[in-house]
């Protein structure tokens, strides 16, 4: 079972090029490591929308036919891992609507913690939903042409929604970048000669030579069209800050730069802070591919033991049409990370990843290790244990399968099989940011969620639904039956 929690969504847009297609697909390419389950593109040539989606990876579904058909100087794209709805095609964005108010497209990374009283709602005025995912629900908002009575805009909608949002939006004439008013997720803005770019990470703007402006602020909407970029703040000033701190530990890719923190600089630090908390007499630092290799190299800097790539990553793993059996009985855990025995064999190893979710796949790194002759095996974790779920938009998965919310540091150790288990402090893993505290959503470690949500209401509006739904398909099955009598 794959223990580390899966990446959301990468957002991507861009005004005012003749190749943005083109430009779209690159920065989806640099942003492949937020989703992996689908991708797509919507193009504008300031009179019609082309569209373009699929499942899997970006090099799969785009080649430079469909890239050729997807013509427009305007352009948003989006790479899809589900954390609210299911992984098929019907939920694959960016998502399209042609309503009164023209064509619409748009790009959401993160999870709405109102979306089911929302839909409900929208469901008892008539709205038809297509999908499963929350971005359909602020389409829906969007084409409304009134709400409470009053003249409908996207501050209006924007004020509605609640929860983490980074949006990229795309109407006929313009490309609109949002972000929540706690800056949950990460979005930026870039300048590529005359036009503009917006992008879940500043690594994209790079792959495509564009020039790194700002972030967008928590609480803003940038609206690009051919007067240039102007800016409107739709929440006050005074809301609290919140961004993922679990960009920092694992989501974002190294080379990118978020609040002005280089990703990559800290999480060396956190490994540096790990040493200094977590002083352990070793041999060898050896990291767990390619999540632990930052922090591990800082502990190593900062305790002066040897730092060895013990671990050697397959990069090229695919869905195998076999089941592991017997024949290889540990192939899920060997196919991603083979080990060098030379570089560990009778030595004190100390192992660095960024986190143990579940546990299973650092048991059986443990378990190689001390196969292959390692005198002690102690582990590391750049980052306070998970005790709670996320409901902003992570697959981290229910409290009770949450190792750390249910056992004791010492019987985790026990069970890793490990000499002994250290985690760095919420303290230390801040301090390395060298933002404050109260900058950050550190739910997951601490239980303090900055939006407020009643998953028992949550809960009960689901199973309505899902009741509603059985009741339709056990009427269809009925019809079809008579029609066959």
């Amino acid at each position: 079972m794959h223990e580390y929690p899966k990446h959301y969504c990468g957002v991507f847009g861009i005004y005012g090029h003749p190749n943005a297609a083109e430009l779209t697909y690159y920065g989806l390419y640099a942003l492949q490591h937020r989703g992996q389950e689908s991708a797509g593109i919507v193009t504008s040539d300031g009179k019609q929308f082309r569209v373009h989606r699929g499942m899997g990876l970006v090099s799969q579904i785009f080649n430079g036919d469909v890239l050729h058909g997807l013509v427009g100087a305007m352009a948003v794209g989006h790479t899809r891992y589900s954390t609210t709805g299911s992984s098929n095609i019907t939920n694959a964005q960016p998502l399209t609507v042609d309503c009164a108010k023209g064509q619409i497209a748009i790009a959401h990374n993160g999870n709405l913690t109102n979306a089911s009283h929302l839909r409900e709602q929208l469901e008892a005025r008539g709205s038809i939903f297509q999908t499963t995912v929350d971005s359909e629900i602020i389409l829906h908002l969007m084409a409304q042409p009134s709400l409470n009575g009053h003249a409908n805009n996207l501050i209006d909608t924007m004020r509605r929604i609640e929860g983490a949002f980074s949006l990229v939006i795309m109407t006929e004439t313009e490309l609109i970048g949002v972000r929540d008013p706690h800056g949950f997720r990460p979005l930026c803005i870039g300048k590529l000669g005359d036009g503009w770019v917006l992008s879940s990470e500043s690594c994209a703007l790079d792959l495509i030579h564009a020039k790194f402006v700002r972030d967008v602020e928590p609480g803003e909407i940038v609206i690009i069209d051919d007067k240039g970029l102007r800016s409107i703040k739709f929440m006050p000033e005074h809301e609290r800050r919140a961004f993922c701190i679990f960009e920092y530990v694992y989501f974002a890719r190294p080379d990118s730069t978020i609040n002005g923190r280089n990703v990559y600089k800290t999480r060396v630090e956190m490994g540096r802070e790990l040493a200094r908390e977590c002083p352990i007499p070793a041999d060898v630092v050896v990291p767990v591919p390619d999540s632990g290799n930052c922090a591990a190299l800082g502990y190593s800097m900062e305790s002066g033991i040897s730092y060895e790539m013990a671990f050697v990553r397959n990069h090229y793993i695919g869905r195998s049409f076999l089941q592991p059996t017997q024949l290889i009985r540990d192939f899920n855990v060997r196919v991603k990370l083979n080990l060098i025995p030379d570089l560990v064999k009778g030595k004190r190893v100390i192992i660095v990843d960024d986190s143990i979710v579940r546990g299973t796949t650092c048991k059986a790194r443990v378990n190689n290790l001390k196969e292959a002759g390692a005198k002690e095996v102690h582990v590391l974790v750049s980052c306070p244990p998970h005790m709670n779920p996320c409901v902003y938009g992570i697959d981290f998965p229910d409290r009770n399968k949450l190792m750390a919310a249910n056992y004791s540091q010492e019987d985790i150790r026990k069970y890793l099989n490990a000499d002994s288990l250290h985690y760095l402090s919420k303290e230390g893993m801040v301090k390395a940011t060298s933002l404050p505290a109260n900058s950050f959503c550190m739910a997951c470690y601490d239980g303090n969620y900055p939006v407020q949500y009643d998953p028992t209401v949550d809960k009960l509006i689901m199973e309505r639904r899902r009741r509603t739904e059985s009741f339709g398909d056990a009427l269809a099955k009925e019809q079809a039956q008579i029609k066959l009598l």
